[in-house]
């Protein structure tokens, strides 16, 4: 599995970005897939998953008001819509496919990301 994520930069707060993800070695359609980040210092963190239609999502708590995920299965794409970035939102962004997908987020883990595969990330800065 491969994945490469784009659309990140330096955005004032307030701003929006939206990210994108494809892959290659899987099915794109086959696969739910999540979009995770990790800040300086800090562990990687579940953002929002989504299931393979794309029909179902599910956000952690912190990001459930002002980000949002989707999916072209016809285009083999992922997103990920910011809006109104914080500062706090400053951190390097990446896409994952999942093992499995829950409505609950049960699986919208780092743990559930198939074979460990991580892209290089795309780096989401926001000035105050």
């Amino acid at each position: 599995v491969q994945v490469v994520e784009s659309g990140g930069g330096l955005v004032q707060a307030g701003e929006s970005l939206r990210l994108s993800c494809t892959t290659s070695g899987v099915t794109f359609s086959s696969w739910a897939m999540g979009w995770f980040r990790q800040a300086p210092g800090k562990e990687r963190e579940a953002v929002a998953c989504i299931n393979m239609s794309g029909e179902s999502t599910y956000y952690s708590d912190s990001f459930k008001d002002h980000f949002a995920i989707s999916r072209d299965n016809a285009n083999g794409t992922l997103y990920l819509q910011m809006n109104n970035l914080k500062p706090e939102d400053t951190a390097m962004y990446y896409c994952a496919t999942l093992r499995r997908y829950m409505r609950n987020g049960r699986y919208c883990t780092v743990q559930e990301v198939k074979d460990d595969a991580w892209g290089r990330g795309t780096q989401v800065t926001v000035s105050s």
